[in-house]
C-alpha cells in the first residue's frame, strides 16, 4: 500500500519537531547536533546533515520573531502532483522523507506511473503566431504539450517525436531482458519538462571488503527530456546509500551514458544501448578495484589540497570576491575531507567522497528563472551535470595509487 503525504513538508515539519520537543527546547537540541559535529550550517538557515541514515540532507530551519527556531523543513526539489503530494514514487524513504513509498518496490508500471505523477503523455501542436491580424503557422516549428493540462513543456522541429514517459519504462525493461523489474524510483523536475525512472540490478559491489567495506549499489537510470532540449537518456549510476552521492566515471573503455534523439524508433535501439551502456560484472569489478586502491593509498592534507586547487584553479590577478570564494569553497571541502577520514580513514577514497559529497550536496547552484536553488540541486544530481569533475576529480587521485 502507498504511503500519501497530504501536506509533505508540513509533515517532515511535524516529525522533526516531534524529535526535538522530545529531547527539550528545539534550538537548543539543534545546536547539540551542530555541536556534536552531526549538523553544519552553510549560511543563512541551510544546514547540512552530516551523519545518520539522512546523511547529506539539506534543512531549512528558519526562526521565528524571537529568533528561536521555529521549524525544520526539508529541501527536496521535486515537482508536485495535482493533489499536493510530490511528483515522486521510491521502493524506499528518499533522502528527503518525502514521496509515495511502497517498501520494497512494485512491479507494476501503472502504479509507478500514478504515485509519481508520470501518467500523463506529451504530444506535439502546430506553433501558431499572430502576424497583419492573421493567425499564421510556423511550419518547421511545433509546441511539446502536456496533455492532461496543455501546459506547453518547449519548442522543437517538425521532426520531433515524443518518447512517452511509458516507453522509459519498457526500455528498462526491455534493456535487463525483465518484464519482472522491481522500479526502485520514478519522478519529475520542472513541472514534467525532466522526468527520471530508476532500477536497483541484483549486483552489489563492495569496496575493499577487508578494510573499509563499504557498499556500492549499481542503478540504472532512464531520463526523459519533454521541453526539446534534452535527449533520452540511459546512465549507468554506482551509487553510496550512506551518503547518497553519484559517481559515473568514464572507467577507460566503459562508457556509463547512452542518449538517443527524440525520433521515431529511438527506443528500439536496445542492442546499441546495451553495448555502450558496459552492462557487465566487468563494468562494476573494475569500479571497485580502482576504488579500493583509492581506499588504501593514505593522503596527506596538502595532497589533497593540490587535487583541489587542481579542479579548481585560482588565477593569479582573481578579485577579492573570487578569492572569498575560493577560500569558503576549500573550507567546506576540507571540512567534508576530515569527515570523510574519521570514516574511511585519510585515504584518496576519502578524497573523492569529499569532493564528490561537495558537489552533490553543497556546491551553488545557480537557479533558472522557474527554479529554486534546491530544485537546481537535484536536478543537477539526476542529470549528473557534474560527472566531468567528478571524473577528472577520480582520475587525478588515481594518479596517486600508482606512487
Amino acid at each position: 500500500m502507498s504511503t500519501t503525504i497530504a501536506d509533505p513538508n508540513a509533515a517532515f515539519a511535524a516529525e522533526k519537531a516531534a524529535q526535538i520537543t522530545a529531547a527539550g527546547s528545539a534550538e537548543r537540541a539543534f545546536q547539540a547536533r551542530i555541536d556534536r559535529g552531526e549538523v553544519r550550517s552553510l549560511g543563512g538557515d541551510r544546514y547540512e546533515v552530516l551523519t545518520g541514515w539522512d546523511r547529506g540532507e539539506i534543512l531549512s530551519a528558519p526562526c521565528n520573531a524571537a529568533g528561536q527556531i521555529a521549524q525544520i523543513i526539508a529541501q527536496h526539489g521535486m515537482d508536485t502532483r495535482t493533489d499536493g503530494t510530490i511528483a515522486l514514487y521510491a521502493s524506499s524513504p528518499a533522502w528527503h522523507g518525502l514521496g509515495q513509498i511502497i517498501p520494497g518496490g512494485t512491479t507494476d508500471i501503472d502504479t509507478v506511473l500514478d504515485l509519481s505523477g508520470l501518467d500523463f503523455e506529451v504530444t506535439t501542436v502546430p506553433a501558431l503566431y499572430q502576424y497583419g491580424g492573421e493567425l499564421r503557422e510556423h511550419t518547421d516549428q511545433r509546441h511539446v504539450i502536456r496533455t492532461d493540462t496543455g501546459a506547453a513543456l518547449g519548442a522543437v522541429g517538425g521532426r520531433y517525436t515524443p518518447i512517452q514517459n511509458r516507453q522509459g519504462f519498457g526500455f528498462l525493461q526491455e534493456l535487463t531482458g525483465s518484464t519482472d523489474v522491481v522500479w526502485e524510483s520514478a519522478g519529475a523536475v520542472r513541472d514534467g519538462r525532466r522526468v527520471f525512472v530508476s532500477i536497483r540490478l541484483p549486483e552489489t559491489v563492495t569496496v575493499d571488503a577487508d578494510g573499509i567495506n563499504d557498499l556500492i549499489v549499481p542503478y540504472v537510470v532512464v531520463l526523459n527530456d519533454h521541453s526539446g532540449k534534452g535527449q533520452f537518456q540511459c546512465v549507468v549510476t554506482p551509487w553510496r546509500p550512506v551518503c547518497g552521492n553519484t559517481e559515473r566515471f568514464a572507467l577507460r573503455d566503459a562508457v556509463t551514458r547512452w542518449s538517443v534523439r527524440h525520433t521515431a524508433g529511438a527506443t528500439d535501439r536496445i542492442k546499441e544501448a546495451r553495448r555502450t551502456l558496459g552492462l557487465s560484472l566487468d563494468y562494476f569489478e573494475q569500479f571497485a578495484d580502482e576504488e579500493a586502491a583509492l581506499a588504501r593509498t593514505d593522503l596527506e592534507i596538502d595532497e589533497f589540497h593540490k587535487i583541489v586547487a587542481g579542479l579548481w584553479p585560482l588565477d593569479d590577478d582573481a578579485t577579492s570576491r573570487a578569492r572569498t570564494s575560493h577560500a569558503r569553497r576549500l573550507g567546506l571541502i576540507d571540512a567534508g575531507f576530515r569527515t570523510e577520514a574519521e570514516r574511511v580513514g585519510r585515504t584518496a577514497y576519502a578524497a573523492e567522497r569529499a569532493i564528490t559529497g561537495y558537489l552533490d550536496h553543497v556546491a551553488p547552484k545557480r537557479p533558472g528563472k522557474t527554479m529554486t536553488e534546491e530544485i537546481a540541486r537535484a536536478t543537477a544530481l539526476i542529470e549528473g551535470s557534474d560527472d566531468e569533475t567528478k571524473s577528472k576529480a577520480h582520475k587525478r587521485l588515481m594518479l596517486l595509487t600508482r606512487r
